[in-house]
């Protein structure tokens, strides 16, 4: 049997060269997509015909109302061992088999630092002066060393961006709503007493918390009133953590000095959308999972996941 797979949302072109997909080519097509389907109707038309579906992260929801209408579809893969936009109940029903891949925290660690950096020495600011011939010096640089560095969640994630805080010589404190000072303590942190007094007393706030119920909507405009005036906010985690209207009102009216976002409540961004003008952010389009290494390890387990499904015995099972 010749089977048909779909890679979605393949930005750059460059999955089908991250891995080798040679080992499943007598057998299976690969057609790689590189434009977003912004609606179920538009995915559909799009994938209809497909047996296997590769999808990035949790940009493309597979809920039962698109599920229902894939009746050749037989393997979803998608990168990462954890996914909120499936509904893996439809899935099961319509007999699709869900399987997921490894991925590093390296890569948003490291991009949680560019956004923060970014934002403490105007660096795009300053960057783009110098290319237009703008103004030589416009912004006083936002010290880090002696500085308080606040992380919401300090799991795989967090603590890595901790250790960089410390290397810099800020004192970083963390919060979540089950953190211990016993775990704390492991990563040379101080346990926040609140979520609020985090807030309150942190020149840099970083989110890295997983979103569920207690997650969502934890950073609305009530919080982000408790933050310095001189502070920063960074999100790299999941755009519903943070109340992105109530944000963007509290960088507008200028009652933080600054935000960083890498996630954000609809994605790709629609070209009018206020993201794109508001002042005193930073924001990248969500790139903090984007690098060779990623990619390389996302799409090699997808043939590999693949194989498996084609053997009968499929791996990295998730759902």
């Amino acid at each position: 049997m010749y089977l048909r797979c779909a890679i979605l949302d393949d930005f750059q072109s460059v999955a089908t060269s991250s891995a080798d997909w040679d080992a499943i080519r007598d057998r299976v097509e690969v057609v790689s997509f590189p434009e977003h389907c912004p609606t179920e109707d538009e995915l559909v038309a799009a994938v209809g015909d497909f047996d296997i579906i590769v999808t990035l992260r949790e940009r493309v929801p597979f809920p039962a109302s698109v599920l229902d209408r894939l009746p050749r579809l037989k393997l979803l893969i998608a990168s990462g061992m954890r996914n909120s936009v499936i509904d893996f109940a439809s899935a099961e029903a319509n007999g699709v088999t869900v399987c997921g891949t490894q991925s590093t925290s390296t890569p948003p660690v490291e991009l949680t630092w560019a956004l923060l950096l970014g934002l403490a020495r105007g660096i795009v600011t300053e960057s783009t002066a110098m290319r237009t011939a703008g103004p030589w010096q416009s912004t006083v640089g936002a010290d880090l060393h002696g500085r308080r560095l606040g992380l919401l969640g300090l799991g795989r994630i967090g603590s890595r961006v901790a250790r960089v805080g410390l290397a810099f010589g800020m004192d970083v404190r963390a919060w979540s709503e089950h953190l211990t000072e016993a775990r704390t303590g492991e990563h040379g942190v101080q346990l926040a007493s609140s979520k609020e007094e985090l807030l309150a007393t942190s020149d840099f706030v970083s989110v890295h918390l997983v979103l569920g119920d207690r997650t969502r909507g934890l950073i609305g405009a009530a919080e982000l009133a408790l933050m310095k005036p001189s502070a920063y906010l960074v999100n790299t985690s999941r755009a519903a953590i943070v109340d992105q209207d109530a944000l963007l009102d509290a960088l507008r009216a200028g009652r933080i000095a600054g935000a960083g976002l890498d996630v954000f409540d609809i994605e790709p961004l629609p070209a009018d959308h206020p993201v794109r003008t508001t002042p005193r952010l930073l924001a990248t389009p969500h790139l903090g999972y984007v690098s060779r290494n990623n990619y390389r390890t996302y799409y090699g387990q997808a043939v590999e996941n693949i194989e498996a499904f084609l053997a009968g015995s499929p791996v990295r099972r998730i759902g």
